[in-house]
């Protein structure tokens, strides 16, 4: 990983990491069920950004260096690989809701 990089995942890592820590006080203090789902689904983001930081990085280095000593097919099953670890692409049927109720918790 290119020390730019590095140093780029390590501070958002620390932010992630602080935004877990208030999703954990917001379950023990019993908060509204919208405000712990709007925090975890900003920390799923945040991972999501980080994994694209991640593999940006290995596409810029080492997929590189794999096609150009004549190792690509290890750079596609290693491409492969991470394309199955994701698991299939959101549908967006999370984003639709139901009725347009709004709690109001003001």
């Amino acid at each position: 990983m290119l020390p730019e990089t590095q140093q780029q995942a390590s501070r958002r890592l620390k932010i992630i990491a602080g935004q877990v820590e208030a999703l954990q006080k917001q379950v023990e203090e019993d908060r509204y069920c919208v405000d712990l789902l709007d925090l975890s689904l900003s920390v799923q983001r945040a991972l999501r950004s980080l994994d694209a930081l991640v593999l940006e990085g290995h596409l810029r280095t080492h997929v590189i260096e794999q096609v150009t000593n004549g190792e690509s097919e290890r750079a596609v099953r290693e491409l492969l690989r991470v394309y199955k670890i994701q698991g299939p692409a959101e549908t967006g049927a999370a984003t639709t809701g139901h009725g347009g109720h709004d709690a109001g918790n003001h």
